[in-house]
């Protein structure tokens, strides 16, 4: 479902994750907000589409993370190197990209025989 927004909240929306660079209060000056406007009220008016569009920013910048994994594998010994690595995995991490570790149990035979439990009579 779509809400209708003012002018004024989708420019803001536009401008927060661009011009702004993340910047509420700027982007409250860019969308031209009358001075005193708090952006923790225009913030918690517009909260589900800020979340998503932090998720979709997120998300675009996942190529870029993974780009950075790779410079560290071509340049081992650069300084920083430990620092990008953690910084990278934890924007793919948010942004889906999650290392998932998978264990496979084989048996010969479905069936578990337990001992039995040493105190009964």
């Amino acid at each position: 479902m779509t809400r209708n927004l003012t002018e004024k909240q989708q420019k803001f929306l536009d401008v927060l994750f661009e011009e702004a660079q993340g910047n509420p209060v700027k982007a409250l000056k860019i969308a031209e907000y009358a001075h005193g406007v708090s952006s923790t009220t225009v913030l918690n008016a517009l909260q589900d589409e800020v979340a998503e569009l932090t998720k979709k920013f997120i998300s675009t910048r996942g190529p870029q993370a993974a780009w950075s994994l790779m410079e560290v594998l071509n340049n081992p010994t650069d300084l920083g190197n430990k620092e990008k690595m953690a910084a990278a995995k934890d924007l793919l991490d948010r942004a889906g990209f999650v290392k998932t570790e998978k264990v496979e149990v084989k048996t010969e035979s479905p069936l578990f025989i337990l001992p039995p439990k040493a105190n009964e009579d």
